[in-house]
């Protein structure tokens, strides 16, 4: 931002000396005609014509500068969405693994509690093995999701230096 600010304040100061120059002409209509005059006006046309094209360079410049910083932007939220889905992912995933915990807490407790009595109730071993499955299956899917972030990030990663790698959604849709 600071050469946009550097080269609008070189343009007002050419601009500046052009207005002073053309102002000091005006009031001479004598000597209009006299070679000193005219070298000056073509000297000043010239000058105006190097300032006109330094800032239509200038504001070349500058649109490049804004495009780029548009394309920046652009990546840096595609990221940002990225990172929300794998929070997202990695949340569902928590929140399924804490559930099957608690199921399996409370199955087990009530297991307990019928062994002291001197109970044996199958069916509380039965729902004890389908919670400890269910958390099985949780902390799978848990590592599966950590793992997938790990692999996105390693394929941006790829992306970046090898233009020629495949792309990381075709090598999911092929895992799938």
């Amino acid at each position: 931002m600071s050469d946009i600010s550097e080269l609008e304040t070189r343009i007002t100061t050419a601009l500046e000396r052009i207005s002073t120059g053309l102002s000091a002409l005006s009031p001479q209509p004598s000597d209009a005609g006299s070679p000193d005059t005219e070298a000056e006006l073509e000297q000043l046309r010239a000058a105006l014509e190097e300032e006109r094209t330094a800032n239509a360079q200038l504001q070349e410049r500058v649109k490049n500068l804004k495009s780029k910083r548009g394309r920046k932007v652009a990546a840096l939220q595609s990221e940002v969405d990225w990172l929300q889905d794998q929070l997202a992912s990695e949340e569902k995933s928590l929140s399924k693994l804490r559930r099957a915990n608690a199921d399996l807490r409370a199955n087990n407790d009530a297991l307990r509690a019928a062994i002291s009595a001197g109970v044996a109730e199958p069916h509380l071993i039965n729902k004890s093995m389908m919670a400890e499955l269910e958390g099985l299956r949780a902390a799978q899917s848990a590592d599966r999701a950590e793992l997938d972030a790990v692999l996105g990030e390693l394929g941006a990663l790829i992306a970046e230096n090898d233009p020629d790698a495949p792309n990381t959604a075709e090598r999911e849709g092929a895992d799938a």
